[in-house]
């Protein structure tokens, strides 16, 4: 009887490994791309490594190193990085109450959150497997995304331009296949995610890199006028 309690959870788990390797998969390859660009742009091989360990935001992160390669100050690179983490605030507010109440869990859960352990978190409908899967798809992807960096940082220039390989659009494919059943699954989603689209495309040729993710959440406002409608009424 237990053995067939602990099934559903069992099978929660393996589907949660499952899918996140995919993940963890294009996570490594970026983040050998940002070890390796970041290198063989000049920079000495503690300073990818330690800002994936503390910073934690791939876009974040390739945008302030193109700062300071193309020779902006400290200053602008951390603005930069700032101003495309700023989307994370409204992230930390979806899976406040998935955290936990403990410090501890609650210090390392905020770093963990990303838009893949978000998204793998509110895929699920019950509590106990929203926790479940930001802890899994979290941790791993904080341990490949570091192991990539080191491996690339290690290699240095001798992969040479990384982006002839196709490396930036592996993790692009991969969270495109995450939203994807969603997209089938709720009308709203839809009308939501086509009018943030439009609203990052329309943005993309006028501001910079990372701006555009930040306007696309205004397509959100479509999912709320039903219910607020409904109040009204």
């Amino acid at each position: 009887m237990r053995s067939i309690q602990r099934t559903p959870t069992a099978d929660t788990s393996r589907s949660l490994l499952r899918d996140s390797s995919l993940v963890w998969l294009a996570s490594g390859i970026v983040g050998v791309s940002f070890g390796a660009v970041s290198v063989a742009g000049g920079l000495p091989v503690w300073v990818p490594v330690l800002m994936s360990l503390v910073v934690y935001a791939g876009s974040a992160q390739f945008s302030a190193v193109g700062v300071l390669l193309a020779g902006g100050g400290p200053v602008a690179a951390v603005a930069t990085g700032l101003l495309l983490n700023t989307r994370t605030a409204a992230f930390s507010l979806a899976v406040a109450e998935i955290l936990g109440t403990g410090r501890a869990s609650r210090f390392l859960g905020a770093h963990l959150v990303t838009d893949e352990t978000v998204a793998f978190a509110l895929a699920q409908s019950d509590p106990a497997d929203r926790r479940r899967a930001f802890w899994i798809s979290g941790l791993g992807l904080f341990a490949v995304w570091n192991i990539g960096v080191l491996a690339g940082a290690l290699a240095g220039s001798a992969l040479g331009d990384t982006a002839r390989y196709g490396l930036d659009a592996a993790f692009p494919a991969v969270l495109v296949a995450l939203v994807l059943p969603a997209l089938r699954a709720d009308a709203r989603v839809r009308r939501c995610a086509l009018l943030g689209a439009a609203l990052a495309l329309a943005a993309t040729p006028a501001v910079p890199a990372g701006v555009p993710v930040l306007l696309a959440l205004a397509g959100l406002f479509l999912h709320r006028r039903p219910a607020a409608e409904g109040a009204a009424a």
